[in-house]
């Protein structure tokens, strides 16, 4: 499981460092792409053949189920890290993202999350967290 959060820099070029903590988990070889909320979302090969399969298994007469395996799929790329650490972060991700140089990579369970920090200030504040912890509970989840 992937968890916690992490300041970084993504430079000129594009490259940026993932955290000791995930390198491990997310092996030799995974997949980086587009993600919902504005970040990208980087998924081990495991988890990303699972989401794969689900996204084929969605209906071609949909056009909601095309429009949704494009958006993950055409951007997707596959990575690998160099031997500092770093991945290449291609420049159409990059400007979806909006990834300058201040970078949040966080944990989200089953894959990792790269947010420009403006976009992670905005996309995550918990001044809300009551009400959404209601609405949470009316699905099961109960703290």
């Amino acid at each position: 499981m992937f968890m916690g959060e992490y300041n970084h820099t993504i430079d000129a070029k594009g490259r940026l460092i993932i955290p000791a903590k995930f390198r491990e988990l997310l092996g030799e070889e995974f997949v980086l792409t587009k993600g919902l909320d504005g970040c990208l979302s980087v998924y081990p090969m495991d988890e990303w053949k699972a989401f794969e399969e689900k996204l084929r298994a969605l209906p071609l007469t949909s056009k909601e189920a095309r429009t949704f395996s494009r958006f993950f799929v055409a951007g997707a790329t596959m990575c690998e890290l160099d031997k500092q650490g770093r991945i290449l972060v291609p420049q159409a991700l990059r400007e979806f993202a909006g990834l300058e140089k201040e970078v949040v990579i966080t944990g989200n369970l089953n894959k990792v999350e790269i947010w420009s920090r403006e976009k992670w200030s905005e996309n995550c504040c918990y001044d809300d967290m009551e009400s959404i912890a209601e609405g949470m509970q009316k699905m099961g989840i109960i703290i």
